[in-house]
C-alpha cells in the first residue's frame, strides 16, 4: 500500500475533542479495511493542557510533525476559560504560518437539496471552491493602540499583501480550476476603499489570468460576491480572496450548505504538497455544544475524506461524501441538518453506510 503516513490528531476544545474522536474512528475503519498505511498520532494540545501547565504549542511538537507527518487533523479551538486564546493563537497560527500553509481551501458543495435555504434553489446550485489567503493580510497581527482606554484612544489594524503572498495564492486558484475541469475563477477584492493593497490584487490577478486563456475570470468587490452569491451561487465555481474576505466568503458559503455542520476546510502549501497539511471542520469549538452528544461530526467526516483525498485516495473521500448524502436523505443525521441522532450515532450511521 505503500509508504507509512503518520496524520497527527488535535482535538482541541469544546466539540473539538468529540468531534475528531468521530473522524478517528473512520479512519480507523477504513485503515483496517483498506489497510492503508496510516499511523495515527494523537496529541494533548488545548484549552485543557494551557490552563493545567502553560502548554500552547512547543517548539519540539511542531518540529516533530514538520518531520514526520503527513498531515494534521485539528478538531477546533477557543474556550472561554482563556478569554485572550492565547494557545489558540500557537496552535493554529503556528501551523499555518509555521509551515506556510498559505493555501486555505474551503469546499462549498450542498449534499442535500432540502439544505440549501434559497428559494427555488438545490444541492446542484451549490458547487463551488474558495480560495483563501492563509497568511498575509490582517491576520499577521501588525497593528497597534495609543492611550489605550482613555477616550482620546486609537487602535490600527494593518493589512499586510505582498506579491509573493497574492500571486501564489491566484495561481494555486487557477492550477485547482484547470486540474478540476473548472472553467472560471473570481476575485474579490475591495479595491475602491483599498487602492493600494487590493490594487495589488486586481494587478496581479489580470496578469496570472493572462497565462490561462481558457478559464473565465472576473473580479467582484467582496460585498457584491455576497449579494450575488445569495442571489444564485450557481455561476461560481472557483473564488479567490484574501485572508479577511476569505473568513467572511467561507462562512456565507456553508450557510449555502447547509450550515457549519457540514464545512470542511484544507490548509496546504499548495505549490508543494509533500509538505506537512493541516485540515479542520470549519465550525469552531461551540462551547454551548460540548459533552452533550449533540454536534453534528460531519464536517469533521468531510475534513477527513479530505485528508484521505490528500494523501492519495480520492475514491476515499468520494466513499465519505456518498455515505454522508445517503445519512442526510434517510434523516440519519443530527437536528441541526434535519435527522434526530446524536454525534456518536450519526457517525454510526455512516459506517454503517461505508461497510
Amino acid at each position: 500500500m505503500g509508504e507509512q503516513r503518520r496524520v497527527a490528531l488535535i482535538g482541541g476544545d469544546g466539540i473539538g475533542p468529540e468531534v475528531t474522536a468521530q473522524a478517528r474512528r473512520l479512519l480507523e475503519n477504513l485503515i483496517a479495511s483498506r489497510g492503508l498505511p496510516i499511523d495515527l498520532w494523537d496529541l494533548d494540545l488545548g484549552a485543557d493542557r494551557f490552563l493545567l501547565d502553560g502548554t500552547t504549542f512547543p517548539d519540539d511538537i511542531r518540529d516533530e510533525i514538520a518531520s514526520t507527518c503527513s498531515a494534521v487533523l485539528l478538531g477546533a479551538l477557543g474556550d472561554p476559560r482563556v478569554p485572550g486564546l492565547e494557545h489558540a493563537r500557537d496552535i493554529l497560527f503556528g501551523m499555518r504560518f509555521g509551515f506556510d500553509l498559505y493555501a486555505n481551501i474551503r469546499p462549498v458543495r450542498a449534499l442535500s437539496d432540502d439544505l440549501v435555504p434559497l428559494k427555488g434553489r438545490g444541492k446542484d446550485d451549490v458547487d463551488f471552491v474558495v480560495f483563501r489567503e492563509n497568511t498575509e493580510g490582517i491576520y499577521v497581527g501588525v497593528g497597534g493602540q495609543v492611550r489605550k482606554g482613555t477616550a482620546d484612544e486609537i487602535a490600527i489594524n494593518e493589512d499586510v499583501n505582498t506579491r509573493m503572498g497574492v500571486e501564489r495564492i491566484i495561481r494555486a486558484a487557477f492550477e485547482y480550476a484547470t486540474s478540476h475541469g473548472r472553467g472560471s475563477v473570481t476575485m474579490a477584492d475591495k479595491s475602491n476603499a483599498m487602492p493600494q493593497a487590493h490594487g495589488l490584487w486586481r494587478r496581479v490577478f489580470e496578469l496570472v489570468a493572462s497565462e490561462y486563456p481558457s478559464i473565465k475570470t472576473q473580479a467582484l468587490y467582496v460585498d457584491a460576491l455576497c449579494l450575488y452569491l445569495v442571489q444564485d451561487p450557481t455561476p461560481f465555481e472557483v473564488i479567490v480572496t484574501n485572508n479577511l474576505f476569505g473568513d467572511i466568503v467561507t462562512d456565507l458559503g456553508a450557510g449555502l450548505q447547509g450550515g457549519l455542520g457540514m464545512a470542511a476546510s484544507i490548509n496546504v502549501h499548495a505549490a508543494d504538497r509533500s509538505r506537512v497539511a493541516l485540515f479542520e471542520p470549519v465550525h469552531g469549538s461551540a462551547p454551548p455544544l460540548a459533552g452533550k452528544n449533540v454536534a453534528n461530526p460531519f464536517a469533521a467526516l468531510l475534513t477527513a475524506g479530505a485528508l484521505l483525498n490528500h494523501l492519495g485516495w480520492p475514491d476515499l473521500e468520494a466513499r465519505i461524501e456518498t455515505a454522508i448524502t445517503a445519512c442526510l436523505a434517510a434523516g440519519n443525521c443530527t437536528t441541526d441538518v434535519g435527522g434526530t441522532l446524536g454525534t456518536r450515532e450519526s457517525t454510526d450511521a455512516v459506517l454503517a453506510q461505508l461497510d
